[in-house]
């Protein structure tokens, strides 16, 4: 019969491999803080003062349009933000 191998050598903790990494980035709260702020703009414009949503603003586009494909466009880049951040310090999640 083999010899008995102690638990903690069989079962490592299930979380060692995160303990080098913090449990929130700053990047990632900082840059979810701001598209918070810019959704919210749009959900509060929406709200108290929809007229203005039906402003032209450029190209005979509506505030309502270019500000949601604004969105769109500021989520990408924001997520391309945080990529390339969390590969140049190592981070991964």
């Amino acid at each position: 019969m083999p010899d008995s191998i102690p638990p903690s050598e069989t079962n490592p903790p299930s979380d060692s491999h995160h303990n080098d990494q913090p449990a929130a980035s700053p990047l990632g709260l900082a840059l979810f803080a701001a598209y918070t702020l810019l959704y919210l703009g749009f959900v509060l414009i929406n709200a108290f003062s929809a007229s203005t949503m039906e402003t032209v603003v450029f190209a005979g586009l509506n505030l309502a349009i270019v500000y949601g494909f604004g969105l769109i466009i500021a989520a990408i880049v924001l997520a391309f933000v945080y990529g390339f951040a969390s590969r140049e310090t190592g981070e991964r999640s």
